[in-house]
């Protein structure tokens, strides 16, 4: 099969980091306060300046402390966990790569007394009706390993809710309502650098926070509170470690960059554009599917396999050793990096679909990934035939 004609403008399609808002260039960083320190006025007010852009942007309510904390997502959610879990028994949704480490988290690191992990193979969700509102919830709002998402949560209770939504914040709607620590880095949906996160606090879970004292030491950076008085200096800009001032400065340029264009629900239908056009191809396709069932399915991680009978008739090893040929051509062909399935996922293709990335490179890159299966396809000398479609 001949190389199609046009190509991705921007060729960035990894999940994290991911795509640069478009338009960017290195000239949105010059005002970047390069040489100080964070804990100068002027740098400090940055600092700020990010955690009150992104309250404005996800709609946080007034009454949540929002705060920048290092470690990306990683750190972020681990300090919710860290910090705030114990009181209460836990449930947990364990449907990819992340949400099961956070399940061991609970299980395995902080030997927690009464914890259920609710799970559920990759491109599903767990049954949320057996979710107990009585116990504490940790979840990711949408699975970046899976391609699923949620869309609803049950009716809450008395336990708090804890969210990992890394690949959620600013590319979906999340029910703030229903939520009480949420937790996302500046890597993903917005297209910045990464080791930074940022968490987000309700009033309940900052009640928590001032009146419970763990079993276990707390790591210095992930420390929020001490002798039952929370550090509020996190939630105004003075941060536990030191921040890099270069992507402070990039942070506002997608927070900017996403003001103009309309806040979050211009940045919402930019994502959804996107994986409407997979969609559209993929129902056309003779041998691509998703992994994941359209009510659940992710607009940011938009994972995909092959439906081909040649592809499903090799062991595992060989499926991801075809799924990582057919990214490695699309790498050497400088139309999409790091595309590939994530290691423990199910073998395939990764897109991702955020805001920063433009539906038009989207819907050039598809005619290459049927190059690259027909590709891997020749070269392990199976013929092509179309499959029973799967979508």
């Amino acid at each position: 099969m001949d190389q199609p004609a046009t190509r991705p403008a921007n060729p960035c399609f990894s999940s994290g980091p991911c795509a640069k808002r478009p338009g960017w260039t290195l000239a949105a960083l010059d005002g970047a306060m390069l040489g100080r320190s964070h804990r100068a006025t002027e740098p400090k007010a940055r600092l700020a300046e990010v955690i009150d852009r992104s309250r404005a942007v996800l709609g946080i309510p007034a009454d949540w402390e929002v705060g920048i904390v290092p470690g990306s997502d990683t750190g972020a959610i681990e300090m919710a966990l860290w910090s705030l879990l114990g009181p209460r028994a836990v449930d947990v949704l364990a449907f990819e790569s992340f949400s099961e480490q956070w399940a061991a988290d609970a299980v395995k690191h902080l030997r927690l007394p009464d914890v259920r992990v609710l799970s559920a193979p990759y491109g599903s969700l767990p049954d949320l009706a057996a979710i107990d509102p009585a116990r504490d919830l940790v979840l990711a709002w949408n699975g970046t390993t899976s391609g699923a998402r949620l869309r609803h949560l049950p009716p809450r209770g008395d336990g708090l809710v804890i969210c990992d939504a890394t690949s959620a914040a600013f590319a979906m709607a999340l029910p703030w309502d229903g939520l009480d620590a949420v937790t996302w880095s500046w890597q993903k949906a917005l297209g910045g650098e990464a080791a930074h996160g940022m968490i987000a606090l309700s009033p309940r879970a900052l009640g928590r926070l001032a009146e419970h004292q763990p079993a276990w030491p707390v790591p210095k950076v992930f420390r929020l509170a001490s002798g039952g008085k929370i550090n509020r200096g996190v939630f105004r800009g003075e941060t536990i470690n030191t921040p890099s001032m270069l992507c402070v400065e990039d942070a506002l340029d997608g927070l900017r960059w996403a003001e103009r264009i309309g806040g979050l629900p211009a940045l919402i239908a930019r994502s959804e554009a996107n994986l409407a056009a997979v969609a559209d191809w993929v129902a056309r396709s003779d041998w691509a599917a998703f992994l994941a069932a359209p009510a659940v399915r992710s607009c940011t991680s938009i994972c995909l396999r092959s439906a081909a009978p040649w592809f499903a008739a090799l062991d595992r090893a060989g499926q991801f050793k075809a799924s990582r040929r057919m990214a490695a051509l699309l790498d050497a062909a400088g139309v999409a990096y790091d595309v590939a399935s994530y290691r423990d996922a199910p073998p395939g293709l990764r897109i991702w679909g955020g805001a920063t990335v433009e539906t038009a490179d989207i819907e050039a890159l598809l005619p290459w990934l049927d190059w690259a299966h027909a590709t891997v396809a020749d070269e392990l000398g199976v013929a092509s035939e179309r499959p029973v479609a799967v979508v």
